[in-house]
Parts: structure tokens; sequence; C-alpha cells
């Protein structure tokens, strides 16, 4: 028998081949759990990171429903401060300036170049789109991470003043390229960001990193392809769309 959280045949919506692969930045090819030294120092337990990660993707989300906006780094260094205030942590100026930084340096996943590797041999265009925004002056956190080379463009939510999911970045995007959003594929670790650009009217690939998995309520639209790994997610992608 079927319960509300079993996905449903019809939940995993037809995608058309697309041809335009757009990649997540943030733990979809960058390790945010480089950061568990940081948050070890600081709060005494290095699983204080998914906390804040998960406060600063709802503050990410509630500030462009609310019709406002800041600086994805703005907020990383709020939530960072409140997560302190909730576990009794004094968060100084040094603390927070060790977090961006390190926000902006976090290596690549181990698996990440073999995945695009394979995907770009097998003809796919490839850009990236992120809530992180540049910093003036200094490398993004893709080039940070020797994975720029991959990608044609690099896209972030700044130009929207408005945070994924919605609805305007991700059609923002397909504009930019002259595409359809129809012939691009959203490629994350998060669900809400498949969600949204399924909604949109692209297609989704889910790679479960370790902390994501994918979230099997019926009625809503479940990724196209899913694999643990970004080589295994690539085979997949490639199977179905080459």
């Amino acid at each position: 028998m079927k319960t509300n959280l079993d996905p449903r045949e019809n939940d995993r919506w037809p995608a058309r081949k697309p041809h335009v692969l757009i990649f997540d930045v943030n733990e979809t090819l960058i390790d945010f759990e480089s950061m568990h030294d940081l948050f070890e120092r600081v709060f005494g337990d290095k699983h204080v990171m998914r906390e804040w990660l998960c406060q600063l993707i709802m503050y990410s989300m509630t500030i462009t429903l609310s019709g406002l906006y800041t600086d994805y780094w703005s907020i990383g260094g709020g939530c960072f401060r409140m997560v302190g205030n909730v576990h009794g942590v004094d968060i100084t100026p040094k603390d927070t300036d060790a977090l961006q930084q390190a926000m902006k340096t976090m290596p690549a996943h181990a698996d990440a170049e073999e995945g695009l590797e394979l995907l770009k041999n097998a003809g796919f265009r490839m850009v990236t789109l992120t809530n992180s925004p540049p910093t003036p002056g200094r490398k993004t956190p893709l080039e940070n991470a020797m994975l720029d080379r991959f990608f044609e463009q690099q896209f972030n939510i700044e130009s929207c003043r408005a945070y994924k999911p919605s609805s305007s970045v991700y059609h923002f995007v397909a504009a930019e390229l002259d595409v359809a959003p129809s012939n691009c594929c959203m490629v994350a670790t998060h669900v809400w960001d498949t969600i949204g650009a399924q909604a949109a009217g692209m297609a989704g690939a889910l790679v479960t990193r370790p902390g994501n998995a994918l979230l099997p309520i019926a009625g809503l639209p479940q990724p196209n392809a899913v694999a643990t790994t970004l080589p295994e997610l690539a085979r997949d992608i490639i199977r179905q769309w080459r």
C-alpha cells in the first residue's frame, strides 16, 4: 500500500533530452565538509556545520520569499552568529572571517573531475548556477576548486537578486543561454534545487552526497537521474540522454 511518502510513477516527470547541464556548486561540486575543522574548533562539534548549513539555506529562501535581498556571505556570517547564540558560543569577528574564507576556498569533491570529464566528453554543454556571488578581484569558489575549465559560463543569483529555488533564477539562466528550460537539466545534491528546477520546466539530476537524500513525497517531482557519486550520475545521464 502506498503512503504519502512513496513517490508514484507519475511523479517521475518526463523530460526531453536536455543538452545543457546546469550544475549547482556548493556541496554538489565542492566539499562543505572541509569546514568540519573550523566548526570543531569553534563549537567543539563538527556536526554543527550541518545545523549552520540548514539555517543558511532556510534564511536565503526566507529572504527571497519576503521580497528582500542581502548577499550570501552576509547571510552565512549572520547564521554563524545565530547558531553561536543557540549553543552559547561567542562568535568573534575572527571566527566569522575564517568562515567566509572557508566558504570561498572549499576543495572539489574527489569524484567531481571524473564525472565532469565524462559529461564533457559526451558532448553536453555545461554551466554552473550558484547562490554564492563573486568577490571582485578574487577567484570564484569554482575557480579555487580548479573545476572552472569544464564550464562555458558561471552564473550566480546576484543578477536576479533572488535565491534558488526561485523559478526566476532558473529562467534567467535559460534565457541567458538562449535555450528553453526544457532543454536544460539541473544537477544538484539538494532536492530543493532539483524540485525548483523541475517546477521551472527543467529536468533534474540528484547526486546524494553525505547528508542528502531523496524526498519521497507523492505529488512532488522526483529527479530524472539519481546516484551516490558524480561519475555514477554522469553515466546515468549519458545512458538516458545520449
